[in-house]
Protein backbone atom coordinates (compact mmCIF):
# COMPACT_ATOMS: atom_id res chain seq x y z
CA UNK A 1 0.00 0.00 0.00
CA UNK A 2 1.03 3.60 -0.70
CA UNK A 3 0.19 6.81 1.20
CA UNK A 4 -2.26 9.61 0.47
CA UNK A 5 -3.35 12.48 2.69
CA UNK A 6 -6.68 13.81 3.94
CA UNK A 7 -7.56 17.31 5.14
CA UNK A 8 -10.95 17.82 6.79
CA UNK A 9 -12.48 21.31 6.88
CA UNK A 10 -15.38 21.88 9.26
CA UNK A 11 -17.86 24.75 8.94
CA UNK A 12 -21.05 25.88 10.63
CA UNK A 13 -23.68 26.42 7.93
CA UNK A 14 -21.29 28.01 5.37
CA UNK A 15 -17.66 28.61 4.44
CA UNK A 16 -17.64 31.98 6.24
CA UNK A 17 -17.93 30.19 9.60
CA UNK A 18 -15.05 27.74 10.14
CA UNK A 19 -15.41 25.73 13.34
CA UNK A 20 -12.51 25.56 15.76
CA UNK A 21 -12.35 22.68 18.23
CA UNK A 22 -14.57 20.25 16.32
CA UNK A 23 -13.77 16.61 17.07
CA UNK A 24 -12.95 14.64 13.92
CA UNK A 25 -12.81 10.84 13.79
CA UNK A 26 -11.39 9.04 10.74
CA UNK A 27 -12.13 5.33 10.57
CA UNK A 28 -11.87 2.42 8.14
CA UNK A 29 -9.08 0.22 6.74
CA UNK A 30 -7.91 -0.69 10.27
CA UNK A 31 -7.70 3.02 11.06
CA UNK A 32 -9.14 4.96 13.99
CA UNK A 33 -7.71 8.48 14.21
CA UNK A 34 -9.05 11.34 16.33
CA UNK A 35 -8.03 14.96 15.75
CA UNK A 36 -9.37 18.43 16.55
CA UNK A 37 -9.79 21.31 14.08
CA UNK A 38 -7.66 24.44 14.41
CA UNK A 39 -8.83 28.06 14.43
CA UNK A 40 -9.45 27.85 10.66
CA UNK A 41 -11.73 24.82 11.11
CA UNK A 42 -9.07 22.65 9.52
CA UNK A 43 -7.24 19.47 10.43
CA UNK A 44 -3.65 18.81 9.59
CA UNK A 45 -2.97 16.71 6.48
CA UNK A 46 -3.39 13.17 7.82
CA UNK A 47 -1.39 10.36 6.17
CA UNK A 48 -3.57 7.37 5.24
CA UNK A 49 -2.98 4.16 3.32
CA UNK A 50 -4.15 4.00 -0.30
CA UNK A 51 -3.70 1.58 -3.22
CA UNK A 52 -0.73 2.07 -5.52
CA UNK A 53 -1.22 4.89 -7.98
CA UNK A 54 -0.80 2.58 -10.99
CA UNK A 55 -4.35 1.28 -10.54
CA UNK A 56 -5.75 4.70 -11.56
CA UNK A 57 -3.51 5.12 -14.59
CA UNK A 58 -4.93 2.38 -16.82
CA UNK A 59 -8.54 1.31 -17.54
CA UNK A 60 -9.37 -1.59 -15.22
CA UNK A 61 -12.21 -2.69 -12.94
CA UNK A 62 -10.38 -5.23 -10.75
CA UNK A 63 -8.67 -3.13 -8.08
CA UNK A 64 -10.38 0.02 -6.80
CA UNK A 65 -7.68 2.71 -7.10
CA UNK A 66 -8.66 4.60 -3.94
CA UNK A 67 -9.17 3.66 -0.32
CA UNK A 68 -12.37 4.67 1.47
CA UNK A 69 -12.61 6.10 4.97
CA UNK A 70 -15.46 7.40 7.10
CA UNK A 71 -15.27 10.83 8.70
CA UNK A 72 -17.42 11.74 11.70
CA UNK A 73 -17.41 15.28 13.11
CA UNK A 74 -18.98 16.29 16.42
CA UNK A 75 -19.27 19.53 18.33
CA UNK A 76 -21.38 20.16 21.43
CA UNK A 77 -24.55 22.01 20.52
CA UNK A 78 -24.16 21.39 16.78
CA UNK A 79 -24.79 17.68 16.44
CA UNK A 80 -22.91 15.29 14.20
CA UNK A 81 -21.78 15.32 10.58
CA UNK A 82 -20.76 12.06 8.93
CA UNK A 83 -19.26 11.44 5.50
CA UNK A 84 -19.13 7.81 4.38
CA UNK A 85 -16.77 6.68 1.65
CA UNK A 86 -14.26 9.55 1.71
CA UNK A 87 -11.79 8.79 -1.09
CA UNK A 88 -8.00 8.79 -0.64
CA UNK A 89 -5.58 8.23 -3.53
CA UNK A 90 -1.86 7.59 -3.33
CA UNK A 91 0.20 10.76 -3.61
CA UNK A 92 -2.89 13.00 -3.58
CA UNK A 93 -4.28 15.25 -0.85
CA UNK A 94 -8.03 14.68 -0.48
CA UNK A 95 -10.11 17.58 0.83
CA UNK A 96 -13.34 16.81 2.65
CA UNK A 97 -15.60 19.63 3.80
CA UNK A 98 -18.09 18.87 6.56
CA UNK A 99 -20.91 21.24 7.47
CA UNK A 100 -22.63 21.24 10.83
CA UNK A 101 -25.90 23.11 11.14
CA UNK A 102 -27.28 25.54 13.67
CA UNK A 103 -30.80 24.57 12.59
CA UNK A 104 -30.64 20.85 13.41
CA UNK A 105 -29.97 21.33 17.12
CA UNK A 106 -27.43 19.61 19.31
CA UNK A 107 -28.78 16.15 18.52
CA UNK A 108 -29.04 16.64 14.75
CA UNK A 109 -27.24 14.32 12.35
CA UNK A 110 -26.16 15.02 8.77
CA UNK A 111 -24.88 12.10 6.69
CA UNK A 112 -23.26 12.23 3.24
CA UNK A 113 -22.33 9.21 1.13
CA UNK A 114 -19.58 9.72 -1.47
CA UNK A 115 -20.18 7.58 -4.59
CA UNK A 116 -17.41 6.20 -6.83
CA UNK A 117 -16.30 8.37 -9.76
CA UNK A 118 -18.09 7.65 -13.00
CA UNK A 119 -14.81 6.65 -14.69
CA UNK A 120 -14.89 3.58 -12.39
CA UNK A 121 -18.60 3.00 -11.95
CA UNK A 122 -20.06 4.21 -15.24
CA UNK A 123 -23.56 5.58 -14.77
CA UNK A 124 -26.32 6.05 -17.34
CA UNK A 125 -24.67 7.25 -20.61
CA UNK A 126 -25.35 10.83 -21.61
CA UNK A 127 -28.24 11.51 -23.93
CA UNK A 128 -26.80 12.60 -27.28
CA UNK A 129 -27.59 16.24 -28.00
CA UNK A 130 -26.73 18.27 -31.08
CA UNK A 131 -23.20 19.72 -30.65
CA UNK A 132 -24.41 23.14 -31.78
CA UNK A 133 -27.22 23.18 -29.28
CA UNK A 134 -26.45 26.76 -28.30
CA UNK A 135 -27.31 27.98 -31.80
CA UNK A 136 -30.56 26.02 -32.01
CA UNK A 137 -32.27 27.60 -29.03
CA UNK A 138 -33.27 31.20 -28.40
CA UNK A 139 -30.44 32.73 -26.37
CA UNK A 140 -31.62 34.62 -23.32
CA UNK A 141 -28.37 35.98 -21.89
CA UNK A 142 -26.70 38.81 -23.83
CA UNK A 143 -23.16 37.57 -23.13
CA UNK A 144 -21.23 34.73 -21.58
CA UNK A 145 -20.73 35.22 -17.85
CA UNK A 146 -19.33 33.15 -15.01
CA UNK A 147 -22.15 33.14 -12.45
CA UNK A 148 -21.39 33.39 -8.76
CA UNK A 149 -23.69 30.42 -8.08
CA UNK A 150 -25.54 27.83 -10.09
CA UNK A 151 -28.52 25.78 -8.96
CA UNK A 152 -27.97 22.02 -9.25
CA UNK A 153 -31.01 19.73 -9.34
CA UNK A 154 -29.95 16.46 -7.71
CA UNK A 155 -31.80 14.10 -10.03
CA UNK A 156 -33.35 13.90 -13.48
CA UNK A 157 -35.20 17.05 -14.59
CA UNK A 158 -38.69 15.65 -13.95
CA UNK A 159 -37.94 14.37 -10.42
CA UNK A 160 -39.90 16.90 -8.37
CA UNK A 161 -38.74 15.36 -5.07
CA UNK A 162 -35.02 15.83 -5.77
CA UNK A 163 -33.41 18.72 -3.85
CA UNK A 164 -31.83 21.78 -5.45
CA UNK A 165 -28.41 22.93 -4.26
CA UNK A 166 -26.93 26.42 -4.60
CA UNK A 167 -23.26 25.87 -5.42
CA UNK A 168 -20.55 28.38 -6.26
CA UNK A 169 -19.44 28.00 -9.87
CA UNK A 170 -15.84 26.96 -9.15
CA UNK A 171 -16.93 24.53 -6.42
CA UNK A 172 -19.36 22.95 -8.87
CA UNK A 173 -16.59 22.44 -11.45
CA UNK A 174 -14.30 20.91 -8.80
CA UNK A 175 -17.09 18.59 -7.69
CA UNK A 176 -17.94 17.41 -11.22
CA UNK A 177 -14.31 16.85 -12.17
CA UNK A 178 -13.70 14.90 -8.96
CA UNK A 179 -16.89 12.92 -9.65
CA UNK A 180 -15.93 12.05 -13.22
CA UNK A 181 -12.20 11.23 -13.48
CA UNK A 182 -9.14 10.29 -11.41
CA UNK A 183 -7.06 13.05 -9.76
CA UNK A 184 -3.81 11.22 -10.51
CA UNK A 185 -3.94 11.91 -14.26
CA UNK A 186 -1.50 14.33 -15.97
CA UNK A 187 -2.12 17.99 -15.18
CA UNK A 188 -2.77 18.89 -18.83
CA UNK A 189 -5.33 16.06 -19.03
CA UNK A 190 -7.07 17.43 -15.95
CA UNK A 191 -7.10 20.91 -17.56
CA UNK A 192 -8.56 19.57 -20.81
CA UNK A 193 -11.36 17.83 -18.94
CA UNK A 194 -12.02 20.95 -16.88
CA UNK A 195 -12.25 23.01 -20.11
CA UNK A 196 -14.90 20.59 -21.39
CA UNK A 197 -16.83 20.62 -18.09
CA UNK A 198 -16.74 24.42 -17.85
CA UNK A 199 -17.84 24.82 -21.47
CA UNK A 200 -20.69 22.31 -21.08
CA UNK A 201 -21.86 24.11 -17.92
CA UNK A 202 -21.67 27.60 -19.44
CA UNK A 203 -23.67 26.43 -22.44
CA UNK A 204 -26.46 25.46 -20.03
CA UNK A 205 -26.10 28.83 -18.28
CA UNK A 206 -25.95 30.91 -21.47
CA UNK A 207 -28.94 29.27 -23.14
CA UNK A 208 -30.88 29.13 -19.85
CA UNK A 209 -31.61 25.60 -21.01
CA UNK A 210 -33.72 24.45 -18.07
CA UNK A 211 -35.22 27.82 -17.13
CA UNK A 212 -36.58 28.14 -20.68
CA UNK A 213 -38.38 24.82 -20.16
CA UNK A 214 -40.04 25.97 -16.96
CA UNK A 215 -37.64 24.43 -14.44
CA UNK A 216 -36.16 26.35 -11.50
CA UNK A 217 -32.56 25.17 -11.76
CA UNK A 218 -29.46 25.62 -13.92
CA UNK A 219 -28.32 22.03 -14.42
CA UNK A 220 -28.92 18.51 -13.10
CA UNK A 221 -26.68 15.93 -11.44
CA UNK A 222 -27.88 13.23 -13.85
CA UNK A 223 -25.19 11.87 -16.19
CA UNK A 224 -27.94 11.05 -18.69
CA UNK A 225 -28.73 14.75 -19.11
CA UNK A 226 -25.73 16.65 -17.78
CA UNK A 227 -22.71 15.91 -15.57
CA UNK A 228 -22.14 13.98 -12.36
CA UNK A 229 -22.47 16.10 -9.23
CA UNK A 230 -22.35 14.58 -5.74
CA UNK A 231 -23.19 17.03 -2.99
CA UNK A 232 -20.38 17.56 -0.44
CA UNK A 233 -18.19 14.86 -2.02
CA UNK A 234 -14.42 14.57 -1.54
CA UNK A 235 -12.38 16.74 -3.88
CA UNK A 236 -8.64 16.56 -4.57
CA UNK A 237 -5.81 19.08 -4.47
CA UNK A 238 -4.65 18.35 -8.03
CA UNK A 239 -8.12 19.02 -9.42
CA UNK A 240 -8.83 21.95 -7.10
CA UNK A 241 -5.63 23.74 -8.13
CA UNK A 242 -6.36 23.29 -11.84
CA UNK A 243 -9.93 24.59 -11.48
CA UNK A 244 -8.74 27.63 -9.54
CA UNK A 245 -6.41 28.39 -12.43
CA UNK A 246 -8.78 27.95 -15.40
CA UNK A 247 -12.40 28.09 -14.20
CA UNK A 248 -13.09 31.19 -16.33
CA UNK A 249 -11.84 29.61 -19.58
CA UNK A 250 -14.30 27.97 -21.97
CA UNK A 251 -14.40 26.53 -25.48
CA UNK A 252 -16.03 28.15 -28.49
CA UNK A 253 -15.78 28.12 -32.28
CA UNK A 254 -14.80 31.24 -34.26
CA UNK A 255 -17.74 33.42 -35.19
CA UNK A 256 -20.06 31.90 -32.57
CA UNK A 257 -21.00 33.71 -29.41
CA UNK A 258 -22.07 30.76 -27.29
CA UNK A 259 -19.89 28.31 -25.30
CA UNK A 260 -19.38 25.02 -27.13
CA UNK A 261 -21.58 22.20 -25.85
CA UNK A 262 -18.59 20.00 -25.03
CA UNK A 263 -19.88 16.46 -24.67
CA UNK A 264 -17.60 13.68 -23.45
CA UNK A 265 -17.55 10.01 -22.44
CA UNK A 266 -15.21 7.57 -20.74
CA UNK A 267 -13.91 6.39 -24.10
CA UNK A 268 -14.12 2.70 -23.10
CA UNK A 269 -17.74 1.79 -22.38
CA UNK A 270 -19.07 4.69 -24.44
CA UNK A 271 -17.23 5.99 -27.52
CA UNK A 272 -18.73 8.73 -29.68
CA UNK A 273 -17.22 10.67 -32.56
CA UNK A 274 -16.81 14.35 -31.76
CA UNK A 275 -16.85 13.74 -28.00
CA UNK A 276 -13.83 14.01 -25.73
CA UNK A 277 -12.68 10.59 -24.52
CA UNK A 278 -11.68 10.76 -20.86
CA UNK A 279 -9.29 7.78 -21.07
CA UNK A 280 -8.11 8.99 -24.46
CA UNK A 281 -7.32 12.41 -23.01
CA UNK A 282 -5.26 10.68 -20.34
CA UNK A 283 -3.25 8.88 -23.03
CA UNK A 284 -2.66 12.15 -24.88
CA UNK A 285 -1.52 13.81 -21.65
CA UNK A 286 0.95 10.98 -21.15
CA UNK A 287 2.31 11.73 -24.63
CA UNK A 288 2.96 15.37 -23.76
CA UNK A 289 -0.08 17.02 -25.38
CA UNK A 290 -1.14 20.25 -23.68
CA UNK A 291 -4.77 20.90 -22.75
CA UNK A 292 -5.62 22.89 -25.90
CA UNK A 293 -4.06 20.23 -28.12
CA UNK A 294 -6.12 17.60 -26.31
CA UNK A 295 -9.46 19.38 -26.76
CA UNK A 296 -8.64 20.13 -30.42
CA UNK A 297 -7.85 16.45 -30.98
CA UNK A 298 -11.48 15.66 -30.16
CA UNK A 299 -13.44 18.82 -31.02
CA UNK A 300 -11.50 20.07 -34.04
CA UNK A 301 -8.51 22.29 -34.74
CA UNK A 302 -10.50 25.52 -34.99
CA UNK A 303 -11.94 25.46 -31.49
CA UNK A 304 -10.78 28.36 -29.33
CA UNK A 305 -10.12 28.71 -25.62
CA UNK A 306 -11.46 32.07 -24.40
CA UNK A 307 -11.86 33.74 -21.03
CA UNK A 308 -15.13 35.06 -19.67
CA UNK A 309 -14.92 38.67 -18.58
CA UNK A 310 -17.23 38.89 -15.59
CA UNK A 311 -17.80 36.98 -12.39
CA UNK A 312 -21.01 38.51 -10.98
CA UNK A 313 -20.88 38.98 -7.22
CA UNK A 314 -17.12 39.28 -6.86
CA UNK A 315 -15.87 42.73 -5.87
CA UNK A 316 -13.36 43.33 -8.68
CA UNK A 317 -11.65 41.46 -11.50
CA UNK A 318 -8.10 40.12 -11.44
CA UNK A 319 -5.79 43.01 -12.42
CA UNK A 320 -4.16 40.93 -15.17
CA UNK A 321 -0.77 40.49 -13.50
CA UNK A 322 0.52 38.78 -10.38
CA UNK A 323 0.90 40.84 -7.20
CA UNK A 324 4.33 40.30 -5.64
CA UNK A 325 6.64 41.96 -3.13
CA UNK A 326 7.14 45.62 -3.98
CA UNK A 327 3.89 45.99 -5.94
CA UNK A 328 1.97 49.20 -5.23
CA UNK A 329 -1.43 50.62 -6.01
CA UNK A 330 -5.17 50.30 -5.65
CA UNK A 331 -5.23 46.56 -6.37
CA UNK A 332 -2.82 45.88 -3.50
CA UNK A 333 -4.90 47.98 -1.11
CA UNK A 334 -8.08 46.13 -2.17
CA UNK A 335 -6.26 42.86 -1.47
CA UNK A 336 -5.07 44.04 1.95
CA UNK A 337 -8.54 45.24 2.98
CA UNK A 338 -10.09 41.97 1.82
CA UNK A 339 -7.59 39.85 3.82
CA UNK A 340 -8.16 41.97 6.93
CA UNK A 341 -11.91 41.44 6.64
CA UNK A 342 -11.53 37.69 6.02
CA UNK A 343 -9.38 37.56 9.16
CA UNK A 344 -12.55 38.15 11.20
CA UNK A 345 -13.61 34.60 10.33
CA UNK A 346 -10.12 33.13 9.86
CA UNK A 347 -7.99 34.61 12.69
CA UNK A 348 -4.94 32.54 11.73
CA UNK A 349 -4.40 35.07 8.93
CA UNK A 350 -2.17 37.78 10.42
CA UNK A 351 -3.40 41.35 10.45
CA UNK A 352 -1.97 43.72 7.85
CA UNK A 353 -1.39 46.73 10.07
CA UNK A 354 -0.74 49.17 7.24
CA UNK A 355 -3.18 48.55 4.41
CA UNK A 356 -1.46 51.28 2.41
CA UNK A 357 -1.27 49.69 -1.02
CA UNK A 358 2.35 48.56 -0.66
CA UNK A 359 2.97 44.81 -0.97
CA UNK A 360 5.36 44.31 1.92
CA UNK A 361 6.37 41.46 4.28
CA UNK A 362 3.14 41.59 6.33
CA UNK A 363 1.04 41.23 3.17
CA UNK A 364 3.21 38.36 1.94
CA UNK A 365 2.75 36.51 5.23
CA UNK A 366 -1.04 37.09 5.23
CA UNK A 367 -1.24 35.75 1.67
CA UNK A 368 0.84 32.68 2.57
CA UNK A 369 -1.40 31.82 5.52
CA UNK A 370 -4.51 32.31 3.37
CA UNK A 371 -3.06 30.00 0.72
CA UNK A 372 -2.23 27.38 3.35
CA UNK A 373 -5.70 27.50 4.88
CA UNK A 374 -7.43 27.20 1.49
CA UNK A 375 -5.19 24.48 0.03
CA UNK A 376 -3.51 26.69 -2.56
CA UNK A 377 0.21 26.54 -3.44
CA UNK A 378 1.93 28.58 -0.72
CA UNK A 379 3.96 31.18 -2.61
CA UNK A 380 3.06 34.55 -1.07
CA UNK A 381 2.24 35.68 -4.62
CA UNK A 382 -1.30 36.62 -5.59
CA UNK A 383 -1.91 35.04 -8.97
CA UNK A 384 -5.23 34.53 -10.75
CA UNK A 385 -6.22 31.55 -8.58
CA UNK A 386 -5.38 33.21 -5.25
CA UNK A 387 -7.04 36.50 -6.25
CA UNK A 388 -10.37 34.86 -7.02
CA UNK A 389 -10.28 32.60 -3.97
CA UNK A 390 -9.69 35.67 -1.77
CA UNK A 391 -12.53 37.44 -3.60
CA UNK A 392 -14.92 34.53 -3.08
CA UNK A 393 -14.16 34.17 0.64
CA UNK A 394 -14.39 37.95 1.06
CA UNK A 395 -17.89 37.89 -0.45
CA UNK A 396 -18.94 34.98 1.76
CA UNK A 397 -17.70 36.71 4.93
CA UNK A 398 -19.27 40.01 3.89
CA UNK A 399 -22.64 38.35 3.22
CA UNK A 400 -22.53 36.63 6.60
CA UNK A 401 -21.81 39.93 8.37
CA UNK A 402 -24.69 41.59 6.51
CA UNK A 403 -26.97 38.87 7.81
CA UNK A 404 -25.74 39.34 11.37
CA UNK A 405 -25.99 43.11 11.43
CA UNK A 406 -28.93 43.33 9.00
CA UNK A 407 -27.13 45.90 6.90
Amino acid sequence: MAIGHLVVNVFVDNVAQPLMGARVNISGNNTNINVVTDESGRTEAIALEAPNIEYSLEPQTIVQPWETYNVTVTKDGLGTGTVLGVQVYAGITSIQDVYLSTTTGGSGKITTIVPPPTIWDNEVPKIVEHPEIGSLESKVLPRVVIPEYIIVHDGIPTDTYAPNYYVSFSDYIKNVTSSEIYPSWPRETLKANVHAIVSFTLNRVYTEWYYSKGYNFTITSSTAYDQKYSHNRTIFDTISNVVDEVFMEYLKFPGRSYPFFAQYSDGINVVREGWLSQWGSKSLGDQGYNSLQIVRYYYGNTIELVTAEIVPGLPTSFPGYNLTEGACGEEVQLLQNALNKIRGSYPAIPSIQKANGIYGPDTIEAVKVFQRVFNLPVTGIVNFATWYRISAIFVAVSNMLKGIFNE
